[in-house]
């Protein structure tokens, strides 16, 4: 029997089992390239695709929006792209999309929230998140943390120094809880810690990895939180353009 049942939380329960009532795919009459960008990057993905004339491969329909899945041609390579909708669940439905339609090796790019003294705009490349989210339970047993894909890892920083981007490794606090990031628990997530704080890194992580895709994701600070005090800091915006042209680099180091 591959289910294990948690005698108090359900939450717990944990079903080694692949396959599923509802299956994720494959949706769409052709795979995809085996590489793909994750963008949690807003309008710049269509931006990007339409500026680029980037052919559509098909759409994702979500009951709150639809989203579309673009071809890139880059540097001779072809790359699945996809914008990300915020949020471990609602990732994660488009995510497992990529990867049952034949999405490989994927990367991620998206910002975070700064739980220490870190500027603006500060690339970063998480090794490991915090499980304080969902979904990522679905698809690993319980642990209180989980590690990135070295490969990811790897391929990120290749593309960060070739493209002289000052960046650092760190622990990112996943949470589903926007509006529950108390004082006491950025403190007790910084003696864990963790640098930074995001909404869909472990349960990314978790679920590539059941699936048997390469994963890396590449975070940049956007809003702080490290004076216990909330800073918008115009949420990283002006760092979107650039990010997605990294993670495509990163890409083709994947």
């Amino acid at each position: 029997m591959s289910l294990k049942l948690h005698d108090k939380l359900a939450l717990l329960d944990f079903d080694e089992d692949v396959t599923a009532v509802l299956e994720p795919g494959p949706l769409f009459d052709k795979p995809f390239p085996k590489k793909a960008v994750f963008a949690f990057l807003a309008d710049e993905v269509d931006n990007y695709a339409v500026a680029n004339g980037c052919k559509e491969l098909g759409t994702y329909p979500s009951i709150t929006k639809p989203y579309p899945i673009y071809e890139v041609e880059y540097k001779g390579e072809k790359i699945a792209l996809c914008q990300a909708p915020m949020g471990a669940p609602a990732a994660i439905s488009v995510f497992e999309c990529l990867i049952a339609n034949g999405a490989k090796k994927i990367i991620s790019g998206g910002s975070c929230g700064a739980l220490e003294d870190l500027p603006a705009g500060a690339f970063l490349i998480p090794t490991e998140a915090v499980r304080d989210e969902g979904t990522s339970f679905h698809y690993a047993p319980a642990s209180r943390t989980i590690a990135m894909d070295i490969e990811g890892v790897e391929a990120i920083e290749r593309a960060l120094s070739n493209n002289g981007v000052e960046h650092a490794r760190c622990k990112t606090w996943t949470t589903d809880g926007l509006y529950r990031e108390t004082e006491e628990l950025v403190l007790a997530r910084r003696r864990e810690g963790c640098a930074v704080v995001d909404m869909e890194c472990s349960a990314l992580i978790a679920c590539a990895r059941f699936r048997g895709a390469t994963f890396g994701q590449m975070l940049f600070t956007a809003d702080s939180l490290a004076g216990l005090e909330h800073q918008e800091r115009d949420w990283g915006y002006g760092v979107f353009a650039p990010a997605l042209v990294l993670c495509l680099e990163a890409a083709l180091e994947l």
